[in-house]
């Protein structure tokens, strides 16, 4: 049944990041992947307000697993940062790699905290 939870999840997740990133590329005239940017922190906030938040097994397969896991994309992450290299945008590929992994760790660390004043 645990299943069922992950695919519900996924459900909501997948087209949600399709949407997101859609939607900000959209509004931003640049090479570098403001889309997958966006969608990674915030699935790095969410997934650290369930860990602060001590969610229950249910909420954590749903939230963390399927909504998440589905929302955000470390694929996609790697082969946008590959073809900013391979075409010449290395600053940006730099600045992608570097400024994921902070603002990913920061949004984690902020959700903790979140989820802990929010839901002790």
């Amino acid at each position: 049944m645990n299943w069922l939870v992950v695919v519900a999840g996924g459900m909501i997740g997948a087209p949600l990041r399709y949407l997101t990133d859609r939607a900000v590329q959209f509004r931003h005239d640049s090479v570098f992947p403001w889309g997958t940017f966006v969608v990674n922190i915030v699935g790095c906030l969410v997934l650290g307000t369930l860990t602060g938040a001590a969610a229950g097994p249910d909420l954590r397969l749903f939230l963390g697993t399927g909504f998440c896991g589905a929302l955000t994309t470390y694929s996609t992450f790697g082969y946008e940062t590959l073809r900013l290299t391979e075409t010449g945008a290395g600053l940006y590929a730099v600045a992608n790699v570097m400024g994921s992994v902070v603002a990913g760790l920061g949004a984690a660390f902020a959700g903790v905290a979140i989820g802990q004043a929010v839901w002790p």
